[in-house]
């Protein structure tokens, strides 16, 4: 495993891969997901990333399954002072049958402290090291969400903060917000982001895929940004005949593109997830692969694309498909 700083100067020195748990405890069962977790840990894995909703659109599910399975993990193998752990509020239903995402819970500090109170009895553990506003709240004022979240980092509660689903605009806006009252901003962004590009035009809601204007402005504050990519494998669209591309990737234009990690797959060996993999750890900006899995072999697979190095004649015939 390789390790990066995230979260800034200020931030965490994490895996180069983070083990996205959606599915734990919901769609994948407890013994699957413990084994999915042990081997991260035993392969030099130490960054988990889970929510407060997931997963609460599966029948019977609440949105605490994730949260409560990695608390049990963590407590029956003493690890947590292994594991940089990630959680995020504020996109949970309100109640929660309501419309979503209509009725979302939204960023008004008493919903965030009340949810990270929350996580931390789930989680067994007394810190979040990275806690994010899952999507955007435009209802509560900039600067009370800012002062809100910037109490729990005083408070010791939260160790580095984050905005996921967020465009540049709103997370520059609460990092001036953050200066302007001397409390801590966010330095970690977490979007949708995969090689394919989306269909002009597609509407993703409220869970956007990087925009142009977000990688821009990742990379120019590269020392106090951190960008991490969520679905950036597409549920196995990549290597995959039984998993059609999903219909916000599909036109004239990904073709290429596909035709293009394959060729690059063959030449190197690798698979095309993991030429997706290493297009992301080695861009820039670098962008940090939130990878969903819901086996060992899953996983054994994507560790594998932390050690692929492409070659400059590689990332170009990429870049330009």
């Amino acid at each position: 495993m390789k390790y990066v700083r995230t979260g800034g100067t200020g931030g965490l020195d994490v895996s180069a891969l983070c083990l996205g748990a959606l599915r734990f405890g919901s769609m994948t069962d407890e013994a699957t997901a413990f084994a999915i977790l042990d081997r991260f840990l035993d392969a030099g894995g130490t960054f988990i990333d889970t929510a407060n909703t997931y997963a609460f659109w599966v029948d019977g599910c609440t949105g605490e399954e994730s949260e409560n399975l990695i608390g049990r993990w963590m407590a029956g193998r003493g690890v947590r002072d292994r594991v940089v752990l990630a959680t995020k509020a504020g996109a949970l239903p309100d109640p929660l049958d309501a419309p979503w995402p209509e009725k979302a819970e939204g960023l008004a500090p008493e919903v965030m402290r009340r949810q990270t109170e929350a996580a931390l009895r789930r989680l067994g553990t007394d810190r979040i090291d990275v806690f994010y506003s899952h999507i955007e709240d435009r209802r509560t004022p900039v600067h009370e969400q800012v002062a809100g979240l910037g109490s729990l980092v005083a408070d010791g509660k939260v160790r580095v903060l984050g905005a996921s689903n967020h465009t540049a605009w709103r997370i520059e806006q609460a990092r001036v917000a953050a200066r302007e009252l001397s409390v801590a901003g966010y330095s970690c962004i977490q979007q949708r982001y995969t090689y394919l590009q989306p269909r002009p035009g597609v509407d993703f809601g409220v869970n956007p895929h990087a925009s142009d204007e977000l990688l821009d402005y990742v990379s120019s504050e590269p020392d106090e940004l951190t960008l991490l990519g969520y679905s950036t494998l597409l549920s196995g669209a990549y290597g995959r005949d039984d998993r059609p591309v999903p219909a916000e990737y599909d036109h004239p234009g990904t073709a290429a593109r596909l035709a293009a990690v394959r060729a690059v797959a063959a030449e190197t060996g690798a698979t095309p997830n993991q030429v997706v993999l290493a297009w992301l750890l080695g861009g820039s900006p670098s962008v940090l692969p939130v990878i969903g899995v819901s086996s060992v072999a899953q996983l054994e697979e994507c560790l594998a694309a932390v050690d692929l190095k492409l070659d400059a004649e590689h990332r170009t015939l990429l870049d330009a498909a």
